[in-house]
C-alpha cells in the first residue's frame, strides 16, 4: 500500500498547522461560524445536530494496522469510544470537540492519514472496490490509479470551488462492488488487445434526481488517465450549473446537453491538456504500482480448516456466508460484519478496531479495507488460520454470518446524528435486522440488499437496493418511502417507487410481506429477491404491500 513520502508529510504538516491557527480564531472569536465553514469543510469538518463530526478519509478503502489503531485511538482519546464507517469508505467521529481536531489530526498525520477533501465542492475520498488486489475476478489492482488521482486532486487549485462535490470511483473487475454507474466519474479498469485501459462513465449519482451514469469513453489507454479525467472536470467546471446547487452536479449537466456534446467537449479540451502533462503522471504512476505489489503469500496446508468446516455448523455458515474467493491458491478474502443484529450499521468500538488490526497483522498480511458496505474486510487470509480468526471474531461480537443478507443493511445517521436528516435510518435499519433474526429467515432469504436514507440525499443509497428506504418528514411525521428493484453493481438499475409511504411503526411489517411474497413467488431457492422482482414486476408486490388497496405503480 502507498506510503507517504516526504513531500506528502509536509504537505499534511502545513495544513494541520494552517487549520490549527483557524480553530484558535474562531475560539477567540477572530472568525464567526459562517466565516469559518468554508474552512473547516476543507478539512473534513462538519457541524451536525449535536456537535461537530470529523470525516476522516480512508483513500479506497484501505488501511493497515498502525493506522486502524490509530483511529481506535481517536475514537477513544478524543469521541465516546467508537467510529462510523461510512458508504464513502471514510470513517466519521459524532462528537469531537473543536479545540481537540487539531490534535486529532496531527495524530492522524502520524499514520499517513488526514481529513482534506472529504467535504465541500471539491473532489472528494476517491473510492475503490473493496477485494482490490485480492479479488480472484480481478483484471488489475485499481488501487494505484486511485492513487494517482488522490495525488492529483488534492488540492487541486482549478477544483477547489467547483458548481458542487465531485465522486470518482474506480473498479478493477468485471464484477462492480464499487458502484461506479452511481458516480460522477466511474472507471473500470479493462485489457483490450494486450494494452490496458479503462472505461470511463460520467453522470451517474443518486440524491433528489438519481441517474445512472453513462459511457463517455469504452476504452481510453492507461497513459491518457489524468489528462482526460482534467479535461471532464474542467468542462464541467466550465459550464455546470452555479444558479441552482441542486442541478449543479455533471449528472444534470450531462442530462442538458447530452452525452454526445459533453463527449465532443471533453475531447476538445483534452487535445489542449494531454501535452501539458508531458509524461510525469506516467512516471508518478510507476511509482505508485511499485508500493501496490502483491504480498508474499505463504504456502501451507489447510490444517484443521477442514474438520472445522464439517464438524461447526456455526462455523460452516460464517465461512458460506462471509468469505470469498482469492485469487492466490489456500487463500481468501474474509468480509467482518458490521451489523450484528441489532447493532448500528457501520459503527466500530475502538476495542473491536484494535482486534481488526491484530487480526491483519497476524493473519493478514497487515492490510485492512473498508467496504462501501459499511463492513470490515480482511483482503489476504489464508484458508489454515480461518478457524483461529473465527474465533477472535466470536469473542468481541464480529462473527455474524450475514454478510449480503437482510440483515447487513446499508444505513446512513439519519437524524440520530445528521442535520440534514428528515427521520431516523438507524433505529429503523436495528429492527429490521432483530425482526429477521428473530424469525431465522435470513438465510433461507438468501441474498438481498436492503439500503436506507434519512433525506433525500440518499447517502444510505437507497436508490440501489433491491429494497430502498427513504425517511422523509411528512407534516412533522416520519414516513418511509419503499422502492424495489434498485442494484448497485454492473448491471446498475434504480429502484421503482412501490406507492404511498409507511409510517416508523408500519414500515417493519411491510418489509416483513414484501418478503414472504418474495417466498411465495420464487421458483427455487436460487432464485434472489432482485431476479424475482425483474421477472415478475412490481404488481405482485404492491399486492402483498398494499393488501387493502390497489395501487398503481408510480
Amino acid at each position: 500500500m502507498y506510503n507517504y513520502n516526504d513531500f506528502d508529510k509536509a504537505f499534511i504538516a502545513e495544513r494541520n498547522r494552517q487549520f490549527r491557527a483557524q480553530v484558535e480564531r474562531r475560539i477567540d472569536g477572530s472568525l464567526t461560524e459562517d466565516e469559518f465553514k468554508p474552512l473547516r469543510l476543507m478539512n473534513g469538518l462538519y457541524l451536525q445536530l449535536h456537535a461537530y463530526m470529523l470525516r476522516v478519509a480512508i483513500p479506497y478503502g484501505t488501511l493497515n494496522s498502525a493506522q486502524m489503531r490509530q483511529l481506535a485511538l481517536l475514537a477513544e482519546k478524543w469521541d465516546k469510544g467508537y467510529g462510523h464507517f461510512t458508504t464513502r469508505q471514510n470513517i466519521q467521529y459524532n462528537w469531537p470537540k473543536l479545540a481537540d481536531v487539531p490534535d486529532m489530526l496531527d495524530a492522524l498525520a502520524e499514520v499517513g492519514l488526514h481529513a482534506i477533501q472529504t467535504s465541500g465542492n471539491t473532489i472528494r475520498n476517491v473510492t475503490a472496490d473493496h477485494f482490490s488486489g485480492a479479488a480472484a475476478d480481478e483484471v488489475a489492482d485499481p488501487r494505484p490509479y486511485a492513487e494517482l488521482i488522490r495525488q492529483w486532486s488534492t488540492d487541486h487549485p482549478e477544483f477547489q470551488f467547483m458548481p458542487r462535490k465531485f465522486k470518482i470511483a474506480v473498479t478493477g473487475s468485471p464484477n462492480d462492488r464499487a458502484v461506479i454507474k452511481a458516480h460522477d466519474i466511474g472507471l473500470r479498469v479493462l485489457e483490450r488487445d494486450g494494452a490496458r485501459g479503462f472505461e470511463v462513465i460520467v453522470g451517474g449519482g443518486l440524491g433528489r434526481t438519481p441517474m445512472i451514469g453513462k459511457v463517455l469513453c469504452d476504452f481510453l489507454p492507461e497513459a491518457d488517465l489524468l489528462p482526460y479525467l482534467e479535461a471532464t472536470v474542467s468542462v464541467w467546471n466550465q459550464i455546470g450549473r452555479r444558479d441552482n446547487k441542486y442541478k449543479a452536479r455533471i449528472k444534470i449537466t450531462v442530462h442538458e446537453h447530452g452525452i454526445d456534446a459533453i463527449r465532443a467537449l471533453v475531447e476538445e479540451r483534452f487535445a489542449l491538456v494531454r501535452p501539458q502533462f508531458d509524461g510525469v503522471d506516467q512516471q508518478m504512476l510507476s511509482g505508485i504500482i511499485a508500493q501496490f505489489a502483491a504480498p508474499a503469500f505463504k504456502t501451507a496446508t489447510l490444517g484443521d480448516y477442514d474438520d472445522a468446516y464439517a464438524a461447526s455448523p456455526v462455523f460452516r455458515s460464517w465461512v458460506d456466508t462471509n468469505v470469498a474467493d482469492h485469487k492466490a491458491d489456500g487463500h481468501a478474502i474474509v468480509t467482518v460484519s458490521l451489523k450484528k443484529h441489532g447493532a448500528t450499521p457501520g459503527d466500530a468500538s475502538a476495542e473491536q478496531m484494535r482486534v481488526l488490526a491484530d487480526l491483519a497483522e497476524r493473519f493478514g498480511y497487515d492490510e485492512l479495507r473498508i467496504s462501501h458496505e459499511q463492513n470490515v474486510i480482511l483482503p489476504h487470509v489464508h484458508r489454515a488460520d480461518l478457524p483461529q480468526i473465527h474465533k477472535i471474531l466470536s469473542a468481541h461480537g464480529l462473527a455474524t454470518a450475514n454478510i449480503g443478507l437482510i440483515s447487513d443493511i446499508i444505513a446512513c445517521p439519519g437524524m440520530d446524528y445528521c442535520a440534514l436528516a428528515t427521520a431516523r435510518s438507524i433505529p429503523i435499519a436495528q429492527e429490521i435486522a432483530e425482526r429477521f433474526e428473530e424469525l431465522k429467515l435470513e438465510h433461507e432469504v438468501g441474498p438481498l440488499k436492503i439500503k436506507i436514507s434519512g433525506c433525500i440525499n440518499a447517502c444510505g443509497h437507497h436508490h440501489v437496493g433491491h429494497i430502498g428506504i427513504l425517511g422523509l418528514d411528512r407534516a412533522g411525521v416520519e414516513t418511509y418511502q419503499i422502492t424495489l428493484g434498485g442494484d448497485a453493481t454492473e448491471t446498475a438499475a434504480l429502484g421503482q417507487r412501490t406507492g404511498p409511504g409507511f409510517s416508523a411503526e408500519e414500515i417493519i411489517p411491510a418489509i416483513e410481506r414484501l418478503v414472504f411474497a418474495y417466498l411465495d413467488i420464487r421458483h427455487s431457492e436460487n432464485e434472489s429477491f432482485l431476479e424475482v422482482f425483474r421477472r415478475v414486476g412490481m404488481i405482485p408486490f404492491q399486492s402483498a404491500l398494499y393488501p387493502d388497496a390497489a395501487v398503481a405503480a408510480e
